[in-house]
């Protein structure tokens, strides 16, 4: 550990850090002078050049939109269409009765029976064997589906 027993011999060493700029003259910046030049403050107000007031919008005339026709095959998606699709086949499958394995989470299997009544893009609809009922399944989670002829 070194021994600062006398520190007075240190400080004339140490004085010319202490020092603003000991070679500036009078007219040269020293800590103590003002950094920003004698103008205004900013206030937040802007002083430049006004700006005009925006172009108006050209307009133009509507374009037609042709109907989309409800029902039938033209608006449905190639999906429900195509049987290369899982929609599109189902969709050759309806009055059928059969049993639809569902994935609930990452490794449950659940299953349900009836007869296939409708095929959305992402929905089935069955009715169900014993019960009547009308049952609308998530399409993304079916895994299996047996037809029974």
């Amino acid at each position: 550990m070194p021994n600062y027993l006398n520190k007075n011999a240190m400080m004339p060493k140490m004085n010319p850090y202490m020092s603003p700029c000991q070679h500036c003259g009078a007219e040269a910046a020293s800590q103590f002078t003002q950094a920003l030049p004698s103008t205004q403050m900013p206030t937040g107000i802007p002083t430049g050049p006004m700006y005009s007031s925006p172009m108006p919008v050209q307009q133009t005339t509507p374009m037609p939109v042709s109907p989309v026709p409800v029902g039938g095959t033209g608006g449905a998606p190639e999906t429900v269409q195509n049987i290369q699709y899982t929609q599109g086949y189902l969709k050759t499958q309806i009055g059928r009765h059969v049993k639809i394995e569902f994935l609930i989470g990452t490794n449950m299997l659940q299953d349900r029976e009836g007869t296939l009544l409708e095929v959305g893009t992402s929905y089935v609809i069955i009715r169900e064997t014993e019960t009547d009922d009308l049952l609308l399944c998530d399409m993304y989670s079916i895994k299996f589906v047996r037809f029974y002829y």
